[in-house]
């Protein structure tokens, strides 16, 4: 990541996956299907919303922004999204509207082998 990455620049599915971040600023996401390196949302993932006792848990600021600049822990978990190619990601973690941990389930290479069979 050398140079800063703007919402606007986003794939349709990328900037999806940042607005559901943004709304559920602390949350869980879970089933997130991975296809082309992108992020789908049919079916649509799972999402489990965090309320922080005795803390501010509305939306992030940024989600009434049409463009802004994303963090580095977004930039990572959109990158490794691209990498994944085809795959799901079990879950995410969100904290601040940030990734903060991301499961990632791959298929073992013998297992598309035997489905070719």
């Amino acid at each position: 990541m050398n140079q800063p990455i703007s919402k606007s620049s986003l794939t349709k599915g990328q900037s999806d996956l940042v607005d559901l971040f943004q709304q559920h600023p602390y949350s869980r996401i879970e089933a997130l299907h991975v296809r082309g390196g992108e992020p789908v949302f049919v079916p649509p993932p799972r999402v489990i919303q965090k309320l922080r006792m005795g803390s501010d848990n509305r939306l992030r600021p940024e989600a009434g922004l049409t463009d802004f600049w994303l963090k580095k822990q977004m930039v990572e978990l959109l990158e490794t999204i691209e990498t994944l190619g085809n795959g799901e990601i079990r879950s995410i973690e969100i904290a601040h509207g940030l990734p903060l941990l991301v499961e990632i389930e791959r298929r073992a290479a013998s297992d598309a082998a035997d489905s070719d069979a």
